[in-house]
């Protein structure tokens, strides 16, 4: 009997021993649930403060706040599973020995998640940026008008050239006509009269012709002849040393036929040719018969044309400068004014320059012409400078 009674009473007293320890196991998953909540409480909450230093201030003058919302999620999530926790207790031991069995199985497997919880904080709200008033300008006063510059008087300009004396008469030639014409434009394009030597039998000769002609300026044959160098080729259409006079005669012609109306012609090379008196009366012979002036370029100063011209009574023209022998400003200018000196000594100068030069040659001159009109130079064409000799 006394055995019996002994059973009954362990019997008896083990369902005590196994509540008290489910109330212990319960009041433990309570205290880890609390106990993540706090680490995640304080895992946003270092997280929104991290945010906010690292963005600082860099530009933008508004002042971000880091978000307490999710803090206070946090905590309203942990005091609902609190809640829950309390209406489980009250339910039947059944169900919620069921439900705790369900749960540790539930925990096992999520036991690695319900350590290290992950959190997503939310953005800090932006407040928009306070509009800054913008300080006071002071007005910078306007610039004072400048007055126009002066116009430039005599002995103010920058040239020097010296005043014309004795009606002084400038003349401008330009050699080597007809090989391209966007070039010659620029030269018939100056501001006072100029003449053209145009070349015979190229591409372009016809109509660079006809473009000296239109703009009012005057055209004469730029007849090639032979250097004494042999090794130079004078160009197609030229007086060679051993024609005849009908061969010189006809080769003339020729030339003259393709670019006229012209008004006389001048020597292109022919170092060779103008030192032959018979070569020289030939040519001369053949522009007396056209009518036409001759123009000696002096390419020698052994020339035979003043001395034959002389001879059958025919008046000549010969040129005093070259300006572009170096393509520079500095020899033009150097040139421009020994042509003047020239000029008002004999009362006129001839001065040759090339239509090759067309890119610096015809702006230097378009820039000296007011200076020389202000100093009283006239300018004209070879015909009609005055300065034929006889």
């Amino acid at each position: 009997m006394q055995k019996r009674t002994k059973n009954s009473t362990q019997k008896k007293a083990a369902p005590k021993k196994r509540r008290a320890k489910k109330a212990k196991v319960a009041l433990d998953r309570k205290k880890l649930m609390l106990l993540c909540a706090a680490v995640c409480a304080s895992c946003v909450l270092l997280l929104a403060v991290t945010a906010f230093l690292s963005r600082g201030n860099a530009g933008a003058k508004a002042e971000r706040k880091p978000s307490i919302e999710k803090v206070a999620g946090a905590e309203n999530s942990s005091s609902v599973k609190t809640e829950k926790e309390t209406k489980k207790e009250k339910k039947p031991k059944k169900e919620k020995q069921r439900e705790e069995k369900k749960s540790e199985k539930a925990a096992a497997k999520k036991d690695g998640e319900q350590k290290t919880p992950t959190v997503t904080p939310t953005p800090p709200k932006q407040e928009s940026p306070k509009k800054e008033e913008p300080s006071p300008v002071k007005p910078v006063p306007a610039p004072a008008p400048q007055p126009a510059p002066a116009p430039k008087k005599e002995g103010e300009l920058g040239f020097g050239f010296v005043s014309a004396k004795n009606g002084a008469v400038l003349c401008v030639v330009f050699d080597d006509g007809g090989q391209n014409v966007s070039q010659l434009k620029k030269c018939v394009a100056l501001p006072f009269p100029v003449t053209v030597a145009v070349l015979p039998r190229l591409a372009h000769s016809a109509e660079s012709a006809a473009i000296v002609r239109k703009s009012g300026n005057e055209v004469i044959l730029h007849q090639p002849m032979q250097a004494v160098n042999l090794n130079v080729n004078p160009g197609a259409g030229a007086i060679k040393p051993d024609m005849t006079a009908n061969e010189v005669q006809a080769t003339l012609s020729q030339n003259i036929a393709e670019i006229s109306p012209i008004a006389g012609m001048n020597n292109h090379e022919g170092s060779l040719i103008t030192e032959n008196e018979v070569l020289v009366s030939f040519i001369l012979q053949t522009a007396q018969e056209k009518g036409i002036y001759f123009l000696d370029s002096r390419t020698s100063s052994a020339t035979k044309i003043p001395s034959v011209a002389m001879e059958m009574g025919m008046g000549w023209y010969q040129r005093d400068i070259f300006l572009d022998n170096k393509k520079t400003r500095e020899n033009y200018l150097a040139e421009l004014k020994k042509g003047l000196d020239i000029a008002n000594k004999k009362g006129h100068v001839i001065m040759i320059g090339h239509v090759w030069s067309a890119d610096s040659l015809p702006a230097f001159l378009e820039e000296a012409y007011p200076e020389l009109a202000l100093k009283g130079y006239r300018f004209a064409t070879v015909s009609k400078s005055g300065g034929m000799y006889r």
